[in-house]
């Protein structure tokens, strides 16, 4: 009988590594880098062996897509991003074990899902960059799943997240899991993007937010979950917000009744909104 420990919807802005170098950025993302580094803390003391990443810059048109490689290792520039990471090196250890009983027990919710162990398969940065801060010892195996979902419906991804939970308590070991992605995620233009690097782009997107993280306070999840999709369109939610209906789809959806733990308060970035929070269990 497994355990999933921990929950957790993470930010994974690549100002996080800008933020670590010389220059007039550096330490603009401690905040988040401290959220991150708390968590893995967590993740340790809870005697963590697996973190499962809900990766939503890991784009895919077609069926939801697991990498369970054995390892991971190498040095990453983002092609989206190069001014942000460039040569950020990662290696990691990696579970095909537990993402090949992820894509049974998914299976059987009648979703299209497939595991893979591909040396060439790589890892985004919606995985590396919270990996950097909460796993820099190797202490714990990464799966990542793709969860920017092109043409997917989230009651999919819902479901995802429920044949996750039947895994996991198959799976010899504990296991913690990291919706990683964006609250609002209206980019800023690019004319205007280097004023507001630390800003929203619109106030609308900053005041759903902010009574968003209020209703995740105060475990209002029925009435969120009715609005996720509405949310997610009117917002722009980065990958459609599947990471967020995976983790919640594992956590008992609307029944789910935790108080979510705000680890780095929320805070605009390149336009969007961003958070570390903690969903208990």
């Amino acid at each position: 009988m497994g355990t999933l420990a921990l929950a957790a919807k993470v930010t994974h802005v690549p100002s996080m590594y800008l933020s670590e170098l010389p220059g007039p950025h550096q330490g603009c993302r401690q905040a988040a880098i401290d959220g991150h580094k708390e968590i893995g803390r967590r993740c340790r003391e809870l005697g963590v062996d697996t973190i499962v990443v809900f990766d939503s810059h890991w784009l895919v048109n077609s069926a939801f897509h697991i990498n369970c490689g054995a390892h991971f290792k190498g040095i990453y520039t983002s092609n989206e991003l190069p001014h942000f990471i460039r040569d950020m090196p990662f290696e990691y250890p990696g579970n095909p074990e537990l993402g090949a009983l992820m894509a049974e027990e998914i299976a059987k919710f009648d979703v299209r899902v497939q595991a893979h162990n591909i040396a060439s398969l790589e890892l985004e940065y919606g995985t590396l960059v919270p990996m950097r801060y909460m796993n820099e010892d190797q202490s714990f195996k990464v799966v990542s799943v793709s969860a920017f979902c092109t043409s997917h419906e989230l009651e999919d991804s819902r479901r995802f997240g429920e044949g996750l939970r039947q895994a996991i308590e198959r799976y010899d070991g504990t296991v913690a899991l990291l919706a990683s992605g964006s609250l609002s995620h209206r980019f800023a233009w690019d004319r205007i993007a280097q004023d507001k690097l630390n800003a929203y782009t619109r106030e609308f997107d900053r005041q759903v937010d902010k009574r968003v993280v209020e209703m995740w306070r105060n475990a209002e999840w029925a009435d969120f979950c009715a609005m996720l999709p509405e949310y997610a369109e009117y917002c722009f939610g980065e990958g459609g917000m599947h990471d967020t209906a995976m983790l919640l789809g594992a956590l008992g959806w609307d029944q789910y009744q935790g108080k979510a733990e705000i680890l780095t308060d929320v805070f605009p970035s390149s336009g969007t909104g961003q958070i570390n929070a903690v969903f208990p269990l």
